[in-house]
């Protein structure tokens, strides 16, 4: 099946698409409520992180379930299968690529799942300070 929009409409949508996700300033924003300083979207860094604390070497991804091919909720549109398999795959692989290169270096690495923060925010939230405290207490 063939995508209802043209070309230009296409190209349109997807450049509208924002960088921050509404999760991850969700999140960013209690982090801060809670006294967590950190820098968001960090270019310097490979795989440009949502949240890092380079001081702690702590780096932090907010995986959605669509981009980031969620085991559970992950779907592949029926339109263009091919293409989309492809860059869900290269997302997959490029997210433990991510993973290998922060923990070969010494970094501390949470990757939190968009389904975590919609099923249980404050839980979520907890963890990552948790997280964030007990590398920074023993730094």
């Amino acid at each position: 099946m063939t995508d209802n929009v043209t070309k230009e409409k296409r190209r349109e949508i997807m450049q509208s698409v924002r960088s921050q996700s509404a999760l991850e300033n969700l999140v960013s924003r209690e982090l801060w409520k809670r006294g967590i300083r950190f820098r968001k979207n960090v270019k310097s860094l490979f795989g440009k992180p949502d949240i890092a604390i380079k001081k702690y070497k702590i780096v932090v991804f907010i995986d959605s379930c669509f981009w980031h091919a969620c085991e559970t909720h992950g779907r592949t549109p029926k339109s263009n299968e091919e293409f989309w398999n492809k860059k869900l795959d290269r997302n997959k692989n490029r997210d433990k690529e991510v993973q290998n290169y922060y923990l070969e270096k010494g970094w501390h690495i949470k990757r939190i799942w968009e389904h975590d923060i919609k099923n249980d925010f404050e839980q979520t939230l907890d963890e990552l300070v948790q997280f964030i405290e007990n590398i920074r207490n023993s730094s």
